[in-house]
């Protein structure tokens, strides 16, 4: 049992792979359990689950720095993608980062009959680009390898931007209201459930965004608005919200709300301390990430040999240090590589 600000997590010693998979604090999968219960003896009540919408999509909305009003919820960063892909005008120049997750530039892709064009460029060059194209879509972190977009410089060059914050917020301090649109899925650094997913949009792009998933949730009464026409979406993001996956959201409710009440300048320093560890320990440079992805040989299969779960990506092996980590995980890959 590990612990951290108030919370226990049943975190198994050597696991650095919270880039793919968060796990839960014992209040989120408690949550979780009691909604799988009542759904099991009959005694669950779909009004119920507004409440864990409401709490989770304040909490997100706090995590990166923008007003609540301004976030619409989802079930996955590529469909709230997706709605801002389908609204760039034809012709539209965008622009992302190679070895992008796909999940930020597939849908821009998809757009290729409207002659949407999409070019990649290294992550380091895309601020100085950024002014050349309708739209700049990029992860705030890189899942393939923890590497850090430089944000200050991206905000610089006045570009529109669309930022993927899934592997940043929940470890990393963010403060994104200047952006067009961030998004973000619920099940790794935030600790919830698969299932849950946030856009927030600038005033103009919001207003500007067409709802093409336009569904009963969305009302401004969402119990008002489950029979018949006409279309009445409410006022703020929530017109573009996808009906909820329930048990997600219990679970984000939980987590989220929590994440966003701690301190994440010290849970990024623990983070990135822990990775540098590992880093100085093989003679590589220190960075700024808590994610960090070794080209070293076998390097997966031998760290798998001492317990250690980690993921490949990009032919490297990725290790992801979250808050619930401690300084034996990085002496326990450092024994297992040196060894």
């Amino acid at each position: 049992m590990r612990k951290w600000g108030g919370e226990s997590f049943t975190v198994p010693a050597g696991y650095l792979n919270t880039a793919s998979i968060g796990i839960p604090p014992a209040s989120t999968a408690d949550a979780v359990q009691t909604a799988v219960t009542n759904w099991r003896t009959g005694a669950a009540r779909a009004p119920e689950f507004d409440e864990p919408v409401r709490i989770a999509r304040a909490g997100w909305a706090r995590l990166i720095g923008v007003p609540t009003d301004r976030v619409a919820i989802g079930a996955s960063v590529s469909q709230l993608v997706g709605l801002v892909a389908a609204t760039v005008p034809d012709g539209a120049r965008v622009l992302t980062a190679a070895n992008e997750f796909t999940s930020v530039s597939f849908p821009f892709a998809a757009q290729h009959a409207r002659g949407v064009r999409v070019d990649e460029a290294p992550l380091a060059d895309v601020p100085r680009l950024a002014p050349d194209y309708d739209l700049v879509a990029v992860s705030v972190v890189q899942s393939a390898d923890g590497a850090l977009v430089d944000l200050e410089a991206l905000r610089a060059s006045e570009a529109r931007v669309l930022l993927d914050v899934t592997q940043a917020a929940g470890w990393l301090p963010l403060s994104l209201d200047w952006a067009s649109w961030v998004v973000g899925a619920s099940y790794k650094w935030l600790f919830a459930p698969r299932g849950a997913a946030w856009m927030a949009g600038g005033e103009a792009e919001l207003a500007s965004l067409m709802p093409h998933s336009a569904n009963w949730y969305g009302g401004e009464e969402p119990w008002q608005s489950v029979y018949g026409l006409p279309l009445r979406l409410a006022e703020s993001a929530r017109a573009f919200d996808l009906s909820p996956v329930w048990f997600a959201q219990a679970g984000a409710a939980v987590s989220v709300n929590w994440l966003a009440e701690l301190d994440l300048a010290a849970v990024r320093d623990h983070c990135v301390g822990l990775a540098n560890q590992v880093l100085a320990g093989l003679g590589l440079p220190e960075g700024e990430s808590a994610i960090i992805a070794l080209d070293l040989p076998d390097a997966g299969a031998r760290l798998a040999a001492h317990g250690i779960a980690t993921a490949s990506r990009a032919g490297q092996t990725r290790l992801a240090f979250a808050l619930y980590n401690t300084s034996e995980d990085a002496q326990a890959v450092l024994t297992a590589l040196r060894g």
